[in-house]
């Protein structure tokens, strides 16, 4: 995924109202700009804090907030990417890409495909007939200030009802036969593995392991993120104590 023009590095000064968020120019101005992210962003926003930032610029002057949040850095100086929307764009990017071992593009890629109650993120072969589903998750929450470089990065970082009912679904599409996978997209510069936030959601814990059993595969990716592209670099291995 390539910026043109590049993102701008800009500082955080608060994040409020879910959507928004108020950061510093280079020139000293500030602006408020879009914060795509539903989730709390807990260890990605720290409070009481100005950090560095990432902003894109849709360069479209009728937007009332022209600019998005893209990332923030974070403990230990790794890049985190909060925008969410983006999550799914540099999966299915990687997989049409031939880059995701196991995961062919061969049948095609198709986005927003519905199952049952669920509607997944991508899917492989033709909409009409999927053999393949996958959820795309974007996974953020890294050590506070003060904790250790563990590169434990873990999801989710608030309770998520929606993805607790696409683990659900993800186990009845592999008890009826169909490839599920659930895929972390990390978007933390200092990952080096993925696996559940036990203590923020213990339900999501306890059904991400039952998934495990039941036969959903579970991938996660780590994002290198810059001025100038992010992108999947490479796999980091899941971790289900």
């Amino acid at each position: 995924m390539n910026f043109d023009p590049p993102l701008r590095e800009v500082t955080l000064l608060r994040r409020y109202k879910r959507f928004l968020a108020d950061v510093r120019l280079p020139d000293g101005g500030e602006i408020t700009v879009h914060c795509p992210n539903t989730g709390s962003m807990k260890n990605c926003v720290l409070p009481g804090e100005e950090q560095a930032a990432l902003i894109s610029d849709s360069g479209n002057p009728k937007r009332k907030y022209r600019h998005t949040l893209e990332a923030v850095r974070v403990a230990h100086g790794h890049w985190a990417g909060v925008n969410t929307g983006r999550t799914n764009a540099l999966v299915a990017e990687a997989l049409r890409a031939g880059r995701i071992e196991g995961l062919s593009p061969e049948d095609g890629v198709e986005r927003e495909v519905t199952f049952a109650e669920s509607r997944f993120d991508l899917a492989l072969g033709e909409r009409a007939a999927p053999h393949t589903f996958i959820e795309v998750k974007n996974v953020t929450l890294g050590p506070a200030p003060g904790e250790p470089d563990s590169g434990a990065i873990r999801f989710p970082d608030s309770v998520t009802e929606r993805g607790q009912k696409h683990l659900r679904t993800l186990m009845s599409a592999a008890d009826e036969g169909h490839r599920a996978v659930l895929f972390f997209c990390v978007q933390h510069g200092g990952a080096r593995s993925a696996g559940p936030a036990d203590d923020v959601d213990p339900l999501y814990g306890q059904l991400l392991r039952q998934a495990a059993r039941r036969g959903v595969e579970i991938l996660a990716w780590r994002t290198r993120m810059s001025r100038g592209e992010f992108v999947l670099d490479a796999p980091v291995p899941v971790v289900l104590p």
